[in-house]
């Protein structure tokens, strides 16, 4: 019989119940305790639902409180030395590691003030992790405080009668995904694998001693372009890690094709390899080819990254592929990759469509799906179910609601000239300086201000009717004007109005924009107890009416600074929303720039003449390898901007917004944005500021963290800006947060935002 499995299940719970104790525990309203009772039962919940899904091979070390890389520096001792000196219990170090701490002394502790990690974009996913950060002083070992997470949990579900299998990320995508820390820039972290192998090799004893059989190991960087140095390592760090005292390994990978590193694990005395054949059916054969007769080939067949249901009929296809070059007995139907980027349950959806929702799958209605094709290729009767799948696949197909011929008909008249400016960037500047008199060091914010407890329950009574329309307007009206009158007070130039009516920043899009569908709990985790509920593209996408004049025109009644309009982009839109599988991404993104195109042009016609059409996710979507797919990709997603932006007149300033993500200057160009801004105040790397010296156009490197809630100086400030100054323009350069700040408090906000603007002010005196 062939066996199902799942690599990895959400954490969260169908409820954000994980994010909602996380943030209680942080606010000092419970205690560890309550914190650690919620992730346990988390755990318990979802491996009950697996074993009752009848899944075969169900995993475990897949929770995390906040980021399952960071969980392993933690757990490998990983700790830059700032972490280490503040006496903290293991999981607060955890949390000051992934989100910065700043405390002030008290009677019987000390004061306590310390950055966050690095966080980036993994791999091409809108998940974020911590950036393992290495020193040349950095000791490998098992971190014990808090006992030993994957043994731990592999014992709590056995105390439950689950056998799971643990995973873990491997050593060689751990150490190639992490960095050198800011004392240390001269180390190749890749060069401390056999500092980290015993480790490894300790932690799979303890394992195997706990009663592990197999574990899965990840390594997802088989996906990428590897140098052979890089290459080389996979045999260095598997041949030491196999051994009679280690459980059965399971080398996995995702998001790609595997084939040009294939030589890299040809020839590992691992029992079995996982690839996924959602993203890259292709490979089938050749990854079959590497297979010793005696190793497991485990078939990502069920899509870990999208809610649409599997079609039954291709993957069983694929996997009967499988079973022809290895056999039967050697082939497991699994998920793609975990299924940590999908909503926890359809079941919960009581209001979509009927008709729609019958398209969708979540991670529990995956567990059904791994497990019947695994039953349909083995021969079981599973006759009703491929009948269901096939029906609903066809009518997905058939159906009027994903094509609408207008929005296909205006495709054909997007050329060079839709997408391309007036002039030249230095001929807008000219105009735009004249216009706006900005003095040197501009300062602005990225978008949103707090989102409030008083913001979110009015929108709730809203949504319920418990206050009008004219009510909920009067007040969102007092809120901007609230934001307003703030930004006035402490002296920003650019003024923003903060975004209260605004949900989501893609959600709140895709509500106004023909072409979506929306889900009441379809939560997905997007960094540590962040959360978002992406919409759904379910047909072609147009604009039937104004979504932002109306706010931003009331902003900017309210004042004489310049106010931004705010938009989200139309990659960003693309890749934070579930998209189609039945059309390229090319062609969704171009609707959605014409989309917005209509949007910046009403806008400007409003007065509304510095508008911001927000791109972080544009790197997020890059393509994993370098070639035609990449230049691709980079060619329609800048055209689906500049397609967005380009109607408006010279004097009309387009900003635009980056984060969180490893930056191209050349990406970045190809906008034409007259002013960018770019998270930037966790990175360490000077080189990171070289790179763009030569930025022909504007740039405001962020100055602060907006995910963490503490708050930075003037003096931080200063020395921040001086350090840019060093190899960036003064009369280029812009002043402001990395990020919108909706997720801190006002207090933060009040205080951070005021030293930033402060120290602005002491540079244009000294400039």
């Amino acid at each position: 019989m062939v066996q199902s499995s799942v690599l990895g299940f959400p954490r969260i719970g169908g409820q954000r119940e994980l994010k909602k104790a996380t943030e209680s525990y942080w606010g000092g309203k419970s205690s560890v305790e309550d914190l650690l009772e919620v992730g346990k039962n988390l755990r318990a919940k979802n491996w009950t639902a697996q074993k009752e899904a009848g899944v075969d091979i169900i995993p475990s070390n897949d929770f995390s409180y906040y980021d399952q890389v960071l969980d392993l520096s933690l757990l490998f001792n990983a700790i830059p030395e700032r972490y280490t000196k503040y006496d903290l219990a293991p999981i607060d170090v955890l949390f000051a590691m992934g989100r910065g701490l700043q405390k002030k002394a008290t009677d019987s502790t000390p004061a306590v003030d310390v950055t966050a990690l690095e966080m980036v974009k993994w791999f091409d996913s809108n998940y974020h992790y911590v950036r393992p950060t290495f020193s040349h002083s950095t000791e490998f070992k098992l971190n014990t405080a808090a006992g030993i997470k994957p043994v731990d949990e592999f014992n709590e579900a056995k105390a439950l009668g689950i056998q799971t299998r643990p995973v873990i990320l491997g050593p060689v995508s751990y150490l190639y995904l992490g960095k050198a820390d800011k004392d240390s820039l001269d180390l190749d972290p890749i060069s401390l694998l056999p500092k980290l192998i015993p480790v490894y090799k300790e932690l799979l004893a303890k394992l195997k001693e706990a009663g592990a059989e197999q574990v899965q190991i990840d390594e997802p960087i088989l996906v990428l372009d590897l140098p052979e140095s890089v290459q080389s390592k996979f045999k260095e760090a598997y041949d030491a890690l196999v051994s009679s005292d280690a459980p059965e390994i399971i080398l996995a990978t995702y998001f790609g094709t595997v084939v040009p590193n294939l030589k890299a694990i040809e020839n590992l005395p691992v029992a079995g390899f996982h690839f996924d054949f959602v993203r890259n059916p292709e490979q089938l054969e050749q990854v079959a080819s590497i297979l010793n007769g005696n190793q497991t080939l485990s078939a990502g067949v069920v899509d870990g990254r999208n809610i649409w249901k599997t079609d039954f009929a291709k993957a069983s296809e694929v996997v009967n592929k499988a079973i022809e070059k290895v056999g039967k007995d050697k082939v497991v139907v699994a998920t793609s990759s975990s299924l940590l980027h999908t909503p926890v349950d359809l079941e919960t959806e009581t209001k979509l469509p009927a008709e729609i929702k019958d398209w969708f799958s979540f991670a529990t209605q995956k567990l059904d799906e791994v497990v019947t094709i695994a039953k349909n290729v083995s021969g079981e009767d599973v006759a009703d179910k491929l009948e269901a799948n096939a029906k609903s696949i066809k009518a997905r197909k058939e159906s009027s609601i994903t094509t609408n011929p207008k929005v296909q008909e205006r495709l054909t008249t997007i050329n060079e000239g839709l997408a391309t400016r007036k002039a030249a960037f230095p001929e807008r500047n000219a105009e735009q300086q004249k216009k706006y008199n900005l003095p040197l060091f501009p300062t602005t914010t990225i978008g949103s201000f707090p989102q409030t407890k008083e913001i979110r329950v009015s929108r709730n009574k809203f949504a319920k009717g418990q206050i009008t329309a004219d009510e909920y307007e009067q007040f969102i009206n007092q809120e901007i004007e609230n934001v307003v009158r703030f930004q006035e007070k402490i002296g920003l130039d650019v003024l923003v109005h903060g975004e209260p009516e605004r949900n989501d920043m893609v959600q709140y899009f895709g509500e106004q924009l023909d072409g979506f569908a929306f889900t009441t709990n379809g939560w997905v985790q997007s960094y540590g107890s962040r959360c978002v509920r992406p919409p759904i593209i379910v047909g072609d996408v147009s604009r039937p009416k104004a979504m932002t004049v109306k706010e931003s025109v009331y902003a900017q009644s309210l004042t004489k600074s310049p106010m931004k309009g705010m938009l989200t982009g139309p990659v960003t839109i693309l890749r934070w929303s579930f998209p189609r599988d039945d059309v390229s991404g090319k062609i969704q993104s171009l609707q959605l720039g014409l989309a917005l195109r209509d949007e910046v042009n009403d806008l400007e016609k409003a007065g509304i003449t510095v508008i911001q059409v927000d791109e972080p996710a544009i790197r997020e979507g890059l393509p994993l390898r370098a070639g035609k797919e990449r230049s691709d990709y980079l060619n329609w997603a800048a055209q689906s901007f500049r397609v967005a932006t380009s109607g408006v007149e010279n004097s009309t300033q387009i900003h635009s917004h980056f984060c969180y993500s490893d930056l191209d200057p050349n990406h970045i160009k190809a906008l034409d944005a007259d002013v960018v801004s770019i998270e930037f105040s966790k990175k360490d790397d000077p080189n990171y500021i070289q790179e763009f010296s030569d930025y022909p156009n504007h740039i405001g490197l962020g100055l602060f963290d907006i995910h963490s809630p503490r708050i930075p100086s003037k003096q931080e400030f200063v020395s921040r800006i001086e350090e840019i100054l060093k190899v960036y323009p003064a009369n280029k350069f812009w002043v402001n947060p990395d990020c919108g700040l909706k997720t801190r408090g006002w207090t933060e906000v009040q205080e951070s935002l005021t030293n930033m603007v402060d120290a602005a002010k002491d540079f244009r005196a000294k400039y």
